[in-house]
């Protein structure tokens, strides 16, 4: 390429640039036109590693623009979420690019994309990574698209990568279609979040050392943002710090929790004190997420508590503060999140009030998402030529919906399984467990761990820590976070704000949903039932004291059912919490006795329970119910279907005189719900007129 050809280049990228931003005088960040270069003029493929806010967007919509003109068809853009591809729409517009998007909520529309698309209407076509795979998009649409694309654009590329903090399999899959399109198409990968070993790894994907991935790396510091952790003995001391600090934040912000649990209740107790707070999870309606997000750009809200759901690609630019009640499992996860803050402001702040509970939340998401051998065994062993569909699949291999859904795409991408229409067949490729990846890749996890135990720790520059942290060479002291300058945020807690908080972790009872249908594929499995449960043989809504993830209670039970924890007598503060929650329960009609489920694991635990509730609620211990055939078999947890089968007439009530009227059913945890189920039809088949469950913990 001549100097002279790139000079029109760089005009031609300036106003384009220019245009989208609305501002005249507006000029390239360092690396942004180096990239536009790299993708119209020489079509590469490259990868960016710049700061959140940097203009990573400009970028591939400006290329988009010039290589439209050249002819070239439309870039596909891959974007791991729903509010990011709401938010890439807009600035797209603003920028005269036409962008359209396929996701799972607008399927009444791809219709209409897909012709828009054939009249070379559509400027960028947004997907998520998962649509790559759906059958009729990837053997329909895909073909053609393939053959038409400009340029193919991965956003949040840190996806791809095994050692990424956000690890999706269905970003693995982007290195076949990469294969597929013509040499010359250019490719884009970017991220905010990736340290030396994830940019290898993404350039790998991207094709490797022949396709000569060009990597533009800024340096990552945020000048913005104040840094700060605030270490607190307790959930409740944090909420009171929360209570009574919350106003003094600048602006509006998220507070970031581990859990769903803990984002809904600190949302509740925020709430109750007279703050505008929302709740934001995965497990949010998605027209209520949409909402909630467009509160708070319009700052119609003090605080979004959200889990790590409200993550990549919102965009707020003058967001005042990120705070998070427990701490991420990684630096660089932290630095994603509180990269929402300050990305066109002077000023926001940062804290971190991490608890002694989130080593535990941290193990827990990091077991659960690693691919288990002998499941996938038993998920290929049943799979042919033959589609089976995922409930179908669930009830043959005793694999809960959602880990089976991560386990197949895992296999899926090593090639041993394929999604087609109806389901899943077996590819007949030879599989092997890379026990030896995983273990590398569990390793790496626990040490990320200890680097952000290593952040909340150290006495140096905050900022400089998390750089580091993604081997950003350029990282000096950043001259404004606690360490550098001293602590900028108040220490000092309101009396009333700690007994508010305590009074809101002492809280008890959770409901317990009935089970109203029997689950899909339990005919399979010799359970002679399908649809609903008769009304005659249900429970009714039931009571926990707490959830095992609560901030509150949550504690204390997790230590009674902690691994290697001995059975005893139920602890004299969880039976008193427990007659709390039977005291508020407002049943129609008070239980008449009391039956406990017989327990294995805990006898000790489930019988003294009962015992119990029944000597202070004056209610006759009728004992606990009979087992069939040995009792049950399997174990808790695990895929409904199978469950129900191993649960399936094991419990008798032969024997106990079960009086006219509602009976309590006493358990000490709940997670399916099949065990209560079962059981309280066996007391409804004989003569109870209701069963009302009670455990100690309810799971999730």
């Amino acid at each position: 390429m001549t100097s002279t050809t790139s000079s029109d280049l760089r005009d031609a990228a300036l106003a384009a640039l220019r245009d989208l931003v609305g501002r005249p005088d507006v000029d390239f960040h360092d690396g942004q036109f180096e990239a536009i270069e790299a993708l119209v003029g020489g079509r590469r493929r490259a990868l960016v590693v710049q700061r959140t806010g940097w203009g990573k967007s400009a970028v591939y919509f400006v290329a988009t623009l010039l290589l439209r003109r050249q002819g070239a068809g439309p870039t596909v853009l891959v974007s791991p979420l729903l509010a990011l591809m709401r938010d890439q729409i807009a600035a797209a517009e603003r920028a005269g690019v036409r962008a359209v998007a396929i996701n799972s909520t607008n399927a009444h529309e791809w219709s209409d994309v897909l012709a828009q698309l054939e009249r070379d209407e559509v400027d960028v076509l947004l997907v998520s990574p998962e649509r790559l795979n759906n059958p009729s998009f990837r053997e329909e649409q895909l073909p053609t698209l393939v053959r038409r694309i400009g340029m193919l654009v991965v956003d949040e590329a840190h996806c791809i990568s095994d050692w990424g903090h956000d690890f999706r399999p269905d970003y693995r899959r982007l290195r076949d279609l990469i294969a597929q399109m013509p040499a010359e198409v250019p490719v884009l990968a970017t991220t905010a979040t990736a340290n030396s070993r994830v940019v290898a790894d993404v350039a790998e994907q991207l094709g490797g050392e022949d396709a000569g991935v060009l990597t533009i790396r800024g340096p990552l510091a945020r000048a913005s943002l104040r840094l700060g952790v605030l270490q607190l003995p307790n959930a409740a001391s944090r909420l009171a710090w929360l209570l009574s600090h919350l106003d003094d934040l600048p602006g509006s912000g998220i507070i970031y929790t581990l859990t769903v649990a803990a984002a809904v209740d600190t949302a509740r107790l925020l709430r109750e004190r007279g703050h505008d707070v929302r709740a934001y999870t995965g497990q949010t309606d998605a027209d209520e997420r949409a909402e909630s997000e467009g509160m708070l750009k319009r700052n119609e809200v003090k605080a979004l508590i959200a889990t790590s759901a409200l993550g990549m690609g919102f965009d707020k630019p003058d967001l005042g503060f990120v705070l998070h009640l427990g701490a991420p499992s990684s630096p660089v996860a932290y630095y994603q999140q509180v990269g929402r803050a300050g990305r066109a402001s002077d000023s926001a702040d940062v804290l971190l009030l991490p608890g002694v509970e989130d080593r535990d939340i941290w193990h827990y998401f990091a077991t659960a998402s690693m691919p288990d051998r002998d499941r996938a065994e038993r998920v290929l062993s049943v799979l042919g030529d033959r589609p089976v569909s995922t409930p179908a699949l669930e009830a043959m291999v005793d694999i809960r919906r959602t880990p089976l859904e991560l386990l197949l795409k895992v296999l899926d991408v090593d090639g041993a399984v394929r999604r087609v229409q109806g389901g899943w067949i077996a590819t007949g490729e030879p599989w092997t467990y890379d026990a030896e990846r995983y273990e590398r890749i569990a390793a790496e996890r626990v040490a990320e761990q200890r680097s952000m135990l290593d952040y909340e720790q150290t006495g140096g520059c905050r900022m400089e820590f998390l750089q580091r942290a993604l081997d950003d060479d350029t990282a000096v002291p950043c001259g404004r976070c606690d360490n550098c300058t001293g602590a900028w945020f108040p220490r000092d807690i309101e009396q009333e704000a700690t007994a508010t908080a305590a009074q809101s972790l002492d809280r008890v009872g959770v409901p317990i949903e009935p089970r109203r249908a029997w689950p899909t594929g339990a005919d399979r499995l010799g359970v002679p039932v399908k649809g609903r449960i008769a009304p005659g043989e249900q429970a009714a809504e039931g009571r926990a004291l707490a959830r095992l993830t609560d901030l509150g209670w949550g504690g204390a039970l997790r230590e009674l059912f902690g691994a290697g924890a001995a059975d005893a007598v139920v602890p004299p503060q969880l039976l008193a919490g427990c007659v709390r929650v039977l005291a508020d329960w407002g049943w129609e009609q008070r239980p008449v006795a009391v039956v406990s489920v017989p327990s294995r694991s805990r006898p000790q635990l489930v019988t003294s329970l009962a015992r119990g509730i029944s000597e202070i609620g004056r209610l006759p211990y009728l004992g606990e119910l009979g087992l069939v055939g040995g009792g049950p078999s399997g174990q808790p947890g695990g895929n409904s279907a199978f469950r129900l089968a191993g649960l399936w007439e094991r419990f008798s009530a032969d024997g106990l005189d079960i009086p006219d009227g509602p009976v309590l059913l006493v358990d000490d945890q709940a997670d399916n719900r099949w065990t209560l189920a079962i059981a309280a039809r066996a007391l409804r088949q004989a003569g109870a007129t209701d069963v009302l469950p009670f455990v100690l913990a309810l799971r999730g």
